[in-house]
């Protein structure tokens, strides 16, 4: 770790090889799996504590001993993630607590930390640079549609999209069938 005087505020940031001096952000993927020393100094969004408090009470306790900033998410960072996903298409398949953590990243324009393909595609297309926590990263970037399981028709995911990890998110303007979220083909 090296430390870095910015604007009177201390920050720390990871030195590596690849990405250099740029902060972390860190999913709750790393805050379950990491061992605490590789947590220290990365960004978490506060909603995360509340998901790492219902998924392990006990890895709660342990990351709260250790040094993570919990940077509140700003409304235009917000913005930002929701416009970035619904580029991408990923907009449908991300919580509440993804779009939290995603947007930090964008804000900060900083490598995240996830397995979350969904979250890798979106901080990819964006221009962000995504590292694994566990499982190997995603080595392409997909762009998805809406296409109607009736007649077939074909939308680009819109920001007013049903957020669900369920199939369908909404019904087809032309036919009324349900509409499903798919990988853009081509």
């Amino acid at each position: 770790m090296v430390a870095q005087e910015d604007r009177g505020v201390r920050c720390l940031h990871d030195v590596d090889s690849v990405h250099g001096f740029m902060e972390r952000v860190l999913d709750t993927a790393a805050l379950l799996h990491w061992p605490p020393d590789r947590l220290h100094d990365g960004v978490c969004a506060p909603s995360q504590r509340v998901e790492l408090e219902r998924l392990s009470p006990a890895r709660a306790m342990l990351v709260e001993a250790v040094n993570i900033e919990w940077r509140p998410v700003s409304k235009a960072a917000m913005e930002q993630a929701v416009a970035a996903a619904t580029v991408s298409g990923d907009l449908p398949r991300l919580s509440d607590v993804d779009l939290d953590v995603l947007a930090l990243a964008l804000e900060a324009n900083a490598v995240l930390y996830t397995d979350d393909y969904r979250m890798q595609n979106t901080h990819k297309l964006a221009g962000g640079a995504v590292e694994a926590v566990v499982n190997a990263a995603s080595k392409h970037v997909w762009i998805w549609e809406q296409r109607c399981t009736g007649c077939g028709a074909i939308s680009a995911v819109d920001g007013e999209v049903k957020r669900s990890k369920h199939d369908v998110v909404g019904e087809c303007r032309v036919c009324g069938s349900a509409l499903k979220v798919k990988r853009r083909r081509g």
